[in-house]
C-alpha cells in the first residue's frame, strides 16, 4: 500500500539511544518510513541515530512502534527521545551522511556469521563463494577492528581496503543489507587469506584447492596451525588425535588446562557431548560463545583434551574463515588461544611468526588487523539458565542498564580485579564492561589493560570524576586507578572485594538503588577483608552502599601464602591441623592421610605455631583444594588455577546415588561477632569414608552437598536474627555447577528469594561491575547530603571508603 505524504504535517526528532550504529539500522528505519509514506531522514551522530520525519502523525507513530518492535537482528534501543522539529526536511525519506560529536552511542560487539552470508559463501553462483572474510550489517567484527567512533569504515581496521565499483554499490544501497556495513568486502577489494611456512616445513602442493582446503588437509593429517581469527590467534589441530594433543600441550606449555573445542555443525557436537535446549540456543546464537557441555555423546575424545573433567568446551564456527575450514572436516577442532601458557592471545602478525614457530608448522593468516584483542567468551548452563563464565567476544561492549535510582551517576571507572581483570565505565545510567582482559601480573595482559582503558575512553568519550579500586592495596588495577585519578584529578573510592561481589549481583539483576539489604554469600578464592585479613567464604548484609559482616568459613592458615594456592596438600594439612585443634575427636594423624606422606610436616606445623607465612584465610577455595588432596586430586601442585576444584566437582558430577551430605557445624563466635562454618566434622567423616573404601565419588559427592546445606543452614538461621528475605549469590566457587544448583534448591525450599548471576561472571570478572555499583551509589548518596546538609546515613552499614 502507498500513502500521499501530507506536506503541511508537523515534523518531529527522534533521538534514538542504544546499539544503533552499524547494525543495519538506518536502512531499516529507512524501508519502514518510505513505506508509510513518510518524509524526513534518519542519520548517525556521537550519541547514536537522528531521526526527523514529517507526516501523518498516526503514521508516525507507526513508524516508531515498528522500530521498537521489529529493529535489526544486531541492534538494542535503550531509549526513544521525541520532540518537535522546526528545520526543513526533504520531500522523500533519505538516509543523510554520520555527523561527528560527542561520543554517546554504543559499539557492537563482533558477531558471528549470519545464515544470509553463509549461505553466499556456499552457492558458486555468489560473487563471495568461498570469500572468508564475507559480512554484512547482520554479522561480522565490530570491536575487534574499532579504533574509534562514530562507527564508520574509516575508523576501522578496513580503512585500507577500498571498496570495488559493486561493493560500493551495496554500500550506498538502503535496500541491500549490506548498507553502510563497514566490515563488507569480496575477493576483488578486501582482504586475503594465505598459507605460510613457521618451521621451515615445505607448504603442499594441492591441485586446485585454496589455502583454506590446503589448512583443512593438514589438520586432518596431524599439524598444528595457527589461525588468525576474529580477536587473536588461534592453535588449532585434529581433537581426535591425542599424540597430536599431546605434542601440542608440551610446545604450549599447558600440561593439564582443558583445550576449546570447535565443531562444524551440532551433529558433531552431539557425538561427544549431551545437548539439551538452552545449550543449543547458546551455541546458534550470534554471540557463539564457549559453551560447557556434558561428556556423554556416544563417542569419546582422548583425555587429553581436557584430563580428568567430565565437561568438554564446544563452539561452533565464528567467522567465514573457520566456517570454510570446518565445512570439509567431519573431526572436531582443538581451538585454543595462540600464545603461550599464561601469556595472553597473539594479535600481530610479526610476533605470531616468532612465538608460535615453535608449536604450529603452519600459519593461516590474513592482511586485516586486529585492533583490540577479544577473548572467546565462555558460558554454562545451570539451572536452566546460561551462566557467562568469562565475558568477552559476543558479549563486549554491550553495556548493562544500572536499575532505578542510578541515573543520577556521574562518569565513572571501576577497574576490577587482580585476576580475570575487566573494567567497567558508569555512563548515563549503563555499565559498560570490558572484555575479559586476564591476569594483571602478566606485563603483556596489563599493557593490553591499559591500552584498553584508552581506547574505551575514546570509544565512548568517558571522563570519570571518580575512580573505584578493589581495597588490595597490591593489585596492579587498584595501583594503576591511584595513577588514573592523579591524572584527572578524580576521587578514589575504595570497594570490598567481596562486597563487590554482591553488588555486581545486585546490579545485574536490577535490584533498585534504595532496596532493602539482602544478604550475599560469596565463596571464592580469596580477597582483602576489612580487617585486613583474607576472606573467601563470607555472608555480608549488604546494599549497594555498604554492608555487615555475619557469618564466615572458619578460617585456616594458608601455609606459604601464595604457595597454598597451588599446592592443595598444604591447605590439607592446614585444615586437619585446625580440626584437631578445634578437638575433632577420633581424627587420624595427618601423617596417616596418603597425599601427606613424605611432606615437611614438622616444619609447616612450626610455621602454624609462629604464624610466619601462614595467613589465616576463611577461603572456601582452599577449602576445596583441600577436600582434593584427601582424595589424592592434583594434591602435590595444581597445573592450572582452580584445578583441583574442577577435578572434585566432576567427581562429584558422577551420577552415584547420594542424597545427603556431609555435616558441617554452625557455631557462633560471640568474640568476632559472628556466626561460623566450622569442618572438624568434616575431615572425620572423610577419613572414616577413605578407611571404609567409600569411593572418591560418593565422598566429593557428599562434601559438595554437604556445604551447600551448611550454607542454608547459616542463612536460616541468620534471618531469625536479622531481616532479609533475599539471597545473592556470588563468586568464583559458585561456576560449580554441583554446589550452585543444590545450593540454589535448597534455599528455594526454604522459602528464599535467590539472585544469581547469568550476564556478568560471578567469579572476578564480574567485579568491576560491582565496584562501578558502589561508587555510583557512594556519590549518590554524598550528593544528596551535600544537598539536604544532613548527616543521615541513606543506609545502616558502613560506606564505601574514599581516599
Amino acid at each position: 500500500m502507498s500513502f500521499v505524504t501530507v506536506e503541511q504535517s508537523p515534523a518531529f526528532e527522534f533521538r534514538v539511544r542504544g546499539r544503533v550504529q552499524g547494525v543495519g539500522f538506518r536502512p531499516a528505519v529507512w524501508r519502514m518510513a518510505r513505506e508509510l509514506g513518510l518524509s524526513g531522514e534518519v542519520l548517525n551522530d556521537g550519541e547514536g541515530v537522528l531521526l526527523r520525519v514529517r507526516g501523518d502523525q498516526s503514521r508516525i507513530a507507526a513508524l516508531i512502534q515498528q522500530i521498537e518492535r521489529d529493529p535489526p537482528p544486531l541492534a538494542h534501543i535503550d531509549g526513544i527521545e521525541r520532540r518537535r522539529y522546526g528545520g526543513e526536511l526533504p520531500h522523500e525519506f533519505r538516509i543523510a551522511e554520520s555527523i561527528e560529536g560527542p561520543a554517546r552511542t554504543q559499539v557492537a560487539p563482533d558477531a558471528a556469521l549470519c545464515a544470509a552470508c553463509a549461505a553466499e559463501m556456499r552457492d558458486p553462483g555468489e560473487r563471495r563463494y568461498r570469500y572468508p572474510f564475507t559480512n554484512c550489517t547482520h554479522c561480522g567484527p565490530r570491536l575487534s577492528i574499532v579504533t574509534a567512533i562514530p562507527y564508520d569504515r574509516a575508523t576501522t581496521t578496513m580503512r585500507p581496503f577500498p571498496l570495488c565499483a559493486a561493493c560500493e554499490a551495496e554500500y550506498r544501497n538502503p535496500k541491500d543489507r549490506r548498507f553502510h556495513a563497514e566490515a563488507m568486502a569480496c575477493p576483488r577489494c578486501g582482504p586475503s587469506a594465505s598459507l605460510i611456512a613457521l618451521s621451515g616445513c615445505a607448504i603442499p602442493r594441492s591441485g586446485d584447492a585454496d589455502v583454506i582446503e590446503t589448512t583443512a588437509r593438514l589438520l586432518a593429517r596431524g599439524e598444528i596451525i595457527a589461525i588468525k581469527g576474529l580477536g587473536g590467534y588461534h592453535l588449532a589441530c585434529d581433537a581426535t588425535r591425542p599424540e597430536t594433543i599431546v605434542r601440542l600441550r608440551r610446545l604450549k606449555r599447558r600440561d593439564a588446562k582443558p583445550f576449546a573445542l570447535m565443531a562444524r555443525e551440532l551433529a558433531v557436537i552431539r557425538r561427544f557431548c549431551a545437548v539439551d535446549a538452552v545449550e543449543e540456543r547458546e551455541l546458534t546464537s550470534v554471540h557463539a560463545p564457549i559453551v560447557l557441555l556434558r561428556a556423554d555423546g556416544p563417542a569419546r575424545l582422548p583425555d587429553t583434551v581436557a584430563p580428568g573433567l567430565d565437561t568438554l568446551g564446544f563452539m561452533l564456527p565464528t567467522t567465514p574463515l573457520h566456517f570454510l575450514l570446518l565445512q570439509g572436516l567431519d573431526i572436531p577442532l582443538v581451538m585454543t588461544s595462540g600464545n603461550l601458557s599464561d601469556e595472553p592471545a597473539i594479535i600481530d602478525d610479526a610476533d605470531a611468526r616468532r612465538d608460535l614457530a615453535d608449536v604450529a608448522s603452519f600459519a593461516l593468516v590474513h592482511d586485516r588487523a586486529i585492533a583490540n584483542r577479544v577473548d572467546d567468551s565462555v558460558v554454562r548452563v545451570m539451572s536452566g539458565r546460561p551462566r557467562v563464565l568469562r565475558r568477552a567476544r559476543g558479549y563486549a561492549p554491550s553495556p548493562l542498564r544500572l536499575p532505578a535510582g542510578f541515573d543520577r551517576a556521574p562518569d565513572l571507572l571501576a577497574m576490577g580485579g587482580e585476576l580475570k581483570a575487566a573494567f567497567c565505565l558508569v555512563k548515563e545510567g549503563q555499565a559498560i564492561l570490558s572484555q575479559h582482559q586476564g591476569d594483571l601480573e602478566n606485563a603483556a595482559t596489563f599493557d593490553d589493560y591499559r591500552k584498553n582503558l584508552a581506547l574505551y575512553e575514546r570509544m565512548f568519550d568517558h571522563a570519570p570524576s571518580a575512580i573505584v579500586i578493589d581495597r588490595h592495596p597490591e593489585y596492579l588495577s587498584s595501583k594503576r586507578g591511584r595513577i588514573e585519578a592523579d591524572r584527572r584529578g578524580a576521587l578514589v573510592i575504595e570497594a570490598l572485594h567481596h562486597h563487590a561481589h554482591v553488588a555486581a549481583c545486585l546490579a545485574e539483576n536490577g535490584r533498585s538503588f534504595d532496596a532493602p539489604p539482602v544478604l550475599g554469600v560469596v565463596l571464592d578464592g580469596l580477597g582483602f577483608g576489612d580487617d585486613n585479613t583474607i576472606w573467601g567464604g563470607e555472608f555480608l548484609l549488604a546494599d549497594y552502599v555498604g554492608y555487615e559482616r555475619l557469618a564466615r568459613l572458619t578460617p585456616v592458615a594458608m601455609l606459604g601464602g601464595s604457595r597454598a594456592a597451588r599446592e592443595p596438600w598444604r591447605n590439607l594439612y592446614a585444615h586437619v591441623m585446625a580440626a584437631k585443634a578445634a578437638g575433632a575427636a577420633g581424627l587420624a594423624d595427618p601423617s596417616k592421610w596418603a597425599a601427606l606422606n613424605g611432606k615437611p610436616l614438622a616444619l609447616l606445623e612450626r610455621m602454624m605455631a609462629r604464624g610466619i607465612n601462614a595467613p589465616l584465610a576463611s577461603s572456601c577455595g582452599r577449602l576445596f583444594d583441600a577436600v582434593a588432596a584427601a582424595l589424592d586430586i592434583c594434591a602435590d601442585r595444581q597445573a592450572y588455577e582452580g584445578e583441583a576444584a574442577a577435578l572434585l566437582e566432576s567427581l562429584a558430577a558422577t551420577r552415584v546415588d547420594v542424597r545427603e551430605g556431609y555435616d558441617l557445624e554452625i557455631l557462633d563466635r560471640p568474640d568476632a561477632g559472628l556466626m561460623e562454618i566450622g569442618s572438624a566434622p568434616l575431615w572425620r567423616a572423610i577419613f572414616d569414608d577413605l578407611q571404609r573404601g567409600v569411593s572418591a565419588a560418593v565422598i566429593a559427592r557428599r562434601f559438595h552437598l554437604g556445604l551447600a546445606q551448611s550454607i542454608v543452614e547459616v542463612a536460616t538461621r541468620l534471618a531469625t536474627r536479622r531481616y532479609f528475605e533475599t539471597i545473592a549469590l556470588s563468586g568464583g566457587c559458585f561456576q560449580n555447577r554441583v554446589l550452585f544448583e543444590s545450593t540454589v534448591e535448597r534455599l528455594r525450599e526454604a522459602g528464599f528469594k535467590t539472585l544469581t548471576h547469568a550476564q556478568v561472571p560471578a567469579n572476578d570478572g564480574g567485579l568491576s561491575l560491582g565496584q562501578a555499583a558502589i561508587g555510583a551509589a557512594h556519590v549518590i548518596r554524598a550528593n544528596a547530603i551535600a544537598i539536604r546538609k544532613d548527616k543521615t546515613c541513606a543506609s545502616a552499614f558502613p560506606a564505601a571508603s574514599s581516599a
